[in-house]
């Protein structure tokens, strides 16, 4: 088997196909996570803390000296990466939550017995009737 052939055997099975599909929709869904946290909840929030923008919270470790910048850690921007990264848990824990409440739903309804299954019992409880005395 060439190459080729075999790379595109692996290429087109579904698991493949389906994990390329979740890796894009992970990243869409990412960055509308992003502008969620950055756009619509960090703005409030900074607001209720003082009119403070999150990505402005730094740390100079060491001052920009002539053409040498300077060192600083961003705490705010860690801050607010960590508020996406919780936005996104919360997301998966209850479309995951809902999957699993959806497959015990399924699990728990009785399967319908086959027709066979069904003829015999029928059978057997009317020969239980034929032998049993009727007072």
């Amino acid at each position: 088997m060439s190459f080729l052939k075999e790379f595109r055997e692996f290429a087109m099975r579904g698991n493949v196909v389906d994990l390329a599909v979740g890796v894009i929709i992970g990243a869409a869904f990412g960055k509308i996570v992003s502008s969620l946290v950055a756009d619509i909840i960090m703005p409030p929030l900074g607001l209720l803390i003082g009119g403070v923008d999150f990505k402005s919270f730094q740390w100079v470790l060491r001052d920009a000296v002539g053409t040498t910048p300077a060192v600083v850690m961003h705490y705010g921007i860690f801050i607010q990466n960590i508020f996406d990264f919780l936005i996104v848990a919360l997301a998966i824990f209850i479309a995951i939550s809902l999957m699993n409440k959806m497959r015990k739903k399924e699990e728990a309804a009785p399967a319908k017995p086959a027709d066979d299954v069904v003829l015999l019992t029928e059978i057997r409880d009317l020969l239980k009737d034929q032998q049993t005395p009727k007072l």
